[in-house]
């Protein structure tokens, strides 16, 4: 056992560290499309905050780079670890120290699931309203990409709902930030800074997250239209109505088609709507007062109408819950269907039908298929592309990227930026900026051992 193996074994104890061919596959790559699984020498799993703090002392001393994991649904490439590296695995981490139904509160470990944090939330009448898709996601990796949803809408992305955090730094020092109160103006705000980093700066050990009272009552409305440009159309208008949607979500046709498909799933709409139809838009509206829903669902079917749908469906519950879970499974209906990558681009709502248009033409320029779906109320698009070349499929990424950035947008809405899209990142953000990230990045880790490569080189 090396020197550095030594030390972890001190520190977690010979069970929970893994060394080299002892190390499972699954610690090597998360689910990106485009990163090489690449395996750690070290798996290490610490039960405590005080054992990361030990670990990352020993990293700092020997020099070994640290990759922080959670549950690795990422698709960004943001935990695949260095070859000589460190993973520190929060798999033992995975308690909910508290629901705090007084304060709206939950304070939780960095490997608790969100399907565990739900089910805690739930017992107080309480959620947690950050639905990135993946309920087998670990609260820590939320964090750490800012990861948002179809929720998002309504309630906001995960930075709008992480009150405080515990993390250790790159030397082993525990620092604290935030807590149970929601507003603050006492100096910079190191919780925020902390959210979206994607383990660069300091790894967290402890979250306080912002729970929601829990809606007794719901409906799902599916809505066909024309042409995806039509829906982005009709969003902000309904948006300026007066629409508060849990979730509004647009679907393209070849993405319903997978996604029904994969599903098993018949949704009752008449073939000759089908046919005409390349898009629908899913609105689920959420509510204390089943009479009010239903209100709400009658006001929403007149302006869909108005605004251009088709028809207007609203669902049964039991067909509305599984398409809502094909909508949440729709990576995999693309990555079964042979997806080369997935983007999360994003842009001013409004400007959604220009970034369509920009998206069919480079589709065309390429000879790509380029299809998806999104967060049509938020302006966080998912398209998968279909371009097995690799030199053409980065022409085609560089040419999204650069018309979501064009339209004021930005590379990356919720999955982060990783490894997979650093090169664009760097070589499309603003350069001061990046400069200033850098020095940041080297304030909390002067000497670059916490998840090297990711975001900078």
């Amino acid at each position: 056992m090396t020197d550095t193996g030594s030390l972890l074994a001190k520190v977690v104890g010979p069970e929970n560290l893994l060394m080299e061919d002892r190390v499972p596959e699954e610690y090597g790559h998360d689910e990106s499309l485009a990163v090489a699984a690449r395996p750690p020498r070290y798996v290490v799993r610490p039960a405590a905050t005080a054992e990361v703090s030990e670990i990352l002392a020993v990293a700092a001393m020997q020099r070994v780079p640290v990759t922080a994991r959670g549950s690795g649904t990422g698709l960004c490439g943001a935990c695949v670890p260095g070859a000589d590296g460190i993973v520190v695995s929060f798999e033992r981490m995975n308690r909910v120290v508290e629901i705090d139904a007084d304060n709206h509160a939950a304070v939780v470990q960095p490997g608790v699931t969100l399907a565990e944090l739900d089910d805690h939330a739930a017992e107080f009448g309480l959620c947690y309203p950050v639905r990135p898709g993946e309920p087998s996601a670990s609260v820590g990796g939320t964090i750490a990409t800012n990861a948002g949803g179809m929720h998002a809408v309504r309630y906001g992305v995960t930075r709008h709902h992480v009150l405080g955090v515990e993390a250790v730094l790159a030397s082993g020092e525990i620092v604290r930030s935030g807590g149970k109160y929601v507003k603050t103006s006492t100096g910079y705000d190191l919780t925020q800074l902390l959210v979206g980093s994607e383990g660069t700066l300091a790894l967290v050990t402890e979250a306080v997250l912002r729970l929601k009272p829990r809606a007794g009552h719901g409906a799902t409305v599916l809505a066909p239209f024309a042409t995806a440009e039509e829906i982005a159309r009709a969003v902000p208008c309904l948006l300026a109505r007066g629409l508060d949607p849990l979730a509004l979500e647009y679907v393209d046709m070849l993405t319903m088609a997978a996604m029904t498909a994969q599903q098993d799933l018949g949704l009752g709409i008449p073939q000759q709507v089908r046919d005409t139809a390349l898009a629908y838009l899913v609105v689920v509206l959420e509510g204390q007062s089943a009479d009010r829903v239903e209100a709400d669902v009658e006001s929403l079917g007149g302006q869909l109408l108005e605004l251009g749908a088709a028809d207007v469906y609203v669902l049964p519950a039991p067909a509305a819950r599984r398409l809502i879970e094909a909508r949440e499974r729709a990576f995999w209906a693309s990555k079964a269907a042979g997806a080369d990558e997935i983007v999360d681009i994003v842009v001013p709502r409004a400007s959604l039908p220009r970034l369509f248009a920009a998206a069919d033409v480079i589709a065309g320029d390429s000879g790509s298929i380029i299809t998806g779906c999104g967060h049509a109320g938020d302006g966080n698009v998912h398209l998968a592309v279909f371009q097995p070349d690799e030199r053409r499929r980065d022409k085609v990424l560089r040419r999204l990227f650069r018309a979501g950035t064009d339209l004021g947008g930005a590379i990356s809405g919720e999955h982060g930026i990783g490894t997979a899209k650093k090169r664009y990142f760097l070589e499309l953000e603003d350069p001061a900026k990046v400069q200033l990230m850098r020095r940041i990045k080297h304030a909390f880790d002067p000497d670059g051992i916490l998840n090297p490569g990711v975001l900078f080189d």
